[in-house]
């Protein structure tokens, strides 16, 4: 996970956002499923984009994700916009997700290898409320045919039957594997093929 983490380090380093200051599109079309002024967790949060937009939008967010480098910017981005997000350096091998404490769990992009993504599924089962909602979009194997940013190995990435199984105990609002377009800064730009879904606490 080290180098991992240094690769992260590395592509957050400059001073533009990698993926942009926006938030994600599909969890912008989603947001209003979340409970107002919920309590919303953001894995892999990364330089900050959509937790700022969710706390923008009154919810209160708390983002996490292993780069300091990537979090120094999400700070700057939050005193930009001038809203108040917990973020937190914490390795998701480590991060301990409260069960039964979020009106909403977001993982926009959070590609982690089998071994570790299955656990940290389970763990935002536990941790949603009832009623509380998932939301995540990821690329899936096929993005490597197109081949713009993401991961470079199928394992790290996630198919609609890993989800099935991994969200077990979450009732699928939506579930779609599809290919669009991004424009969501330098790092996801042009074509990719991704899964989406929103489960919710049953």
């Amino acid at each position: 996970m080290a180098q991992m983490l240094s690769a992260w380090d590395e592509r957050y380093a400059g001073e533009e956002y990698k993926y942009g200051t926006q938030p994600n599109a599909f969890l912008q079309e989603n947001a209003s499923r979340i409970r107002p002024r919920g309590r919303v967790l953001c894995l892999a949060e990364g330089e900050g984009r959509n937790a700022v937009y969710l706390a923008g939008q009154g919810y209160q967010v708390t983002g996490v994700d292993a780069s300091e480098t990537g979090l120094s910017k999400a700070r700057r981005l939050a005193a930009e916009k001038g809203v108040e997000v917990t973020f937190l350096q914490r390795d998701l091998e480590e991060y301990h997700i409260q069960p039964q404490a979020w009106d909403a769990i977001v993982c926009i992009f959070c590609h982690l290898p089998p071994v570790l993504r299955r656990p940290v599924h389970r763990a935002c089962v536990e941790g949603l409320k009832p009623g509380g909602v998932f939301i995540l979009e990821a690329y899936r194997p096929e993005h490597l045919e197109i081949g713009t940013d993401g991961p470079p190995t199928v394992e790290l990435m996630i198919t609609l039957a890993d989800l099935t199984e991994e969200l077990s105990g979450l009732r699928f609002d939506h579930a779609l594997e599809c290919v669009h377009d991004f424009s969501e800064g330098e790092g996801h730009n042009g074509k990719g093929a991704v899964v989406q879904v929103i489960g919710m606490k049953k």
